[in-house]
């Protein structure tokens, strides 16, 4: 459970939920994002036997009164994997998800493209929610990838994801290609900001998998996983 206050802190409790429907505690984690603005003088999660657990904590607040009030969910990026399978006819320069500290992570993808140009891309993509292993989770589109990006609004779905890298990336034209493909710093606070208020998602695990084709032929799969909290 996340709960944030302008962005001035964080505070999540983990919990276990048995198969006879009781609850536990399992940890709690309290980070002030702006020690200026507030602090935490304690938050602790105490266990006085082994039926009996407890978690408190005081937020002492240095800019009073507080006017304005809101929770929301947060993203994490956790892992990113970018697969080719045939380096002869294109090749991942880099595929990196970088942590500049704690409240700023970002991922960036250069693919280099060694036969050129290409006229026909078609694409895939899948969104999975972790649940016993990732399941299949509301949206599995494809597309032809040219058409589309001549007319991005003809697939509101497809869209809203493409909305997600269109002003970071040089593909953010319809076909041909004649050039490498870069995407450049798709940072968690852009994807929050999608995810959580544009079109809200349930908090969980999830993995965005996108399935990259060349004339009926699979060229590359990319993946990104993160967390909803």
């Amino acid at each position: 459970i996340t709960n944030k206050i302008d962005k001035k802190f964080i505070s999540k409790t983990y919990l276990t939920f048995k198969a006879n429907s009781l609850v536990e505690f399992t940890n709690i984690k309290c980070e002030s994002l702006n020690k200026e603005y507030m602090g935490f003088e304690y938050c602790h999660l105490k266990s006085v036997n082994r039926t009996y657990k407890y978690l408190s904590l005081k937020a002492n607040l240095y800019n009073v009164p507080i006017n304005n009030f809101r929770v929301t969910c947060l993203v994490e990026f956790t892992n990113i994997k970018c697969i080719t399978f045939d380096k002869k006819y294109m090749d991942f320069e880099w595929c990196l998800l970088k942590s500049v500290n704690r409240s700023y992570k970002y991922f960036s993808v250069k693919a280099n493209l060694f036969k050129v140009p290409i006229t026909q891309v078609t694409v895939n993509f899948a969104l999975y929610k972790r649940l016993s292993g990732y399941k299949p989770f509301l949206y599995n589109i494809t597309l032809d990838a040219c058409r589309f990006y001549h007319n991005p609004r003809s697939n509101p779905v497809a869209s809203y994801f493409y909305d997600f890298f269109k002003n970071v990336s040089n593909m953010n034209h319809s076909c041909p290609y004649d050039h490498d493909v870069v995407i450049d710093k798709i940072t968690v606070q852009e994807v929050n900001e999608r995810f959580t208020k544009l079109l809200p998602f349930p908090e969980g695990n999830y993995m965005l998998k996108t399935i990259w084709l060349n004339y009926k032929i699979e060229r590359l799969v990319f993946k990104i996983y993160f967390s909803l909290t």
